[in-house]
């Protein structure tokens, strides 16, 4: 019985008329994930280099989600093929892989993502939720309509190397990372700095150019717009921890007595 799978990212931007919003998903909690897939975003990103989601914790949110019309991205942990290979055979249509400075590190990443004889990509479609067990007919020959590849530009030398980059056949997008972009210029934490923010327009420039849509991490309503204003295509807006201790301050500002000390926190 032939099943559908559900449109990649890249489908997603290619059709839509307007930026699409996303936020960070680093709980790894299936339940959180699923109360922010219902919110009515566009798309969320799971997260593994910063977060605590491991390979089943993983496949519990993008089973959770699925049941929302919002494109779950899986950011890996590195550009490494094994961990490429675990995130699609569960189903992740859409993976961000950071830390990408050069055309061979993208290069790497797309042949990770593709079967032979166009790429490295371990076949085990039979057992995995990526097929649907092999109901989803012509998988292993479809494949890549299926999977939809972004890499991380967040260093001053991944936005030097930004145009080619983004040139790579197979790179569907790239995803600009101001902190660490601000990190790699000496400028730790200073994400809207003047000059970190022209990288990021330098980068963007790059990128577009080459053909590929752009985004950016833009937590800051003013810097977002700014971004999309210069051609951001998908902006991640905020964070399901962000908003919860956002949320809880707000929450402890109304109703605990200023003069009371807050709790001690132990770490």
């Amino acid at each position: 019985m032939p099943l559908r799978l559900d449109p990649t990212l890249r489908d997603r931007l290619e059709e839509a008329g307007r930026p699409l919003a996303g936020m960070w998903v680093c709980t790894g909690s299936p339940l959180v994930a699923e109360i922010c897939a219902g919110g009515g975003l566009d798309w969320l990103l799971i997260d593994m280099e910063h977060g605590p989601s491991g390979l089943e914790s993983v496949l519990a949110q993008l089973q959770a989600v699925a049941a929302y019309p919002v494109a779950p991205v899986v950011r890996v942990a590195k550009n490494d093929p094994v961990a490429l290979k675990q995130v699609l055979d569960l189903g992740a249509q859409n993976v961000l892989v950071p830390m990408v400075n050069s055309a061979d590190e993208a290069r790497a990443a797309v042949e990770a993502v593709r079967y032979p004889p166009h790429g490295r990509r371990g076949v085990g479609s039979a057992l995995a939720r990526s097929a649907r067990w092999n109901r989803v007919d012509g998988y292993l020959t479809d494949a890549d309509a299926y999977v939809s590849l972004f890499v991380q530009v967040e260093t001053a030398e991944a936005v030097d190397a930004a145009a080619e980059i983004a040139a790579v056949d197979g790179i569907d997008g790239v995803f600009v990372g101001p902190s660490d972009l601000a990190a790699s210029m000496g400028l730790l934490g200073q994400q809207t700095h003047p000059d970190v923010v022209a990288a990021v327009l330098r980068a963007f420039d790059a990128v577009r150019e080459a053909g590929k849509p752009v985004g950016v991490n833009a937590f800051d309503p003013a810097a977002a717009q700014e971004y999309i204003e210069a051609g951001a295509t998908f902006v991640l807006h905020g964070a399901d921890v962000g908003l919860l201790a956002r949320g809880s301050e707000a929450l402890a500002a109304r109703w605990v007595p200023a003069a009371e000390d807050g709790p001690t926190a132990s770490y």
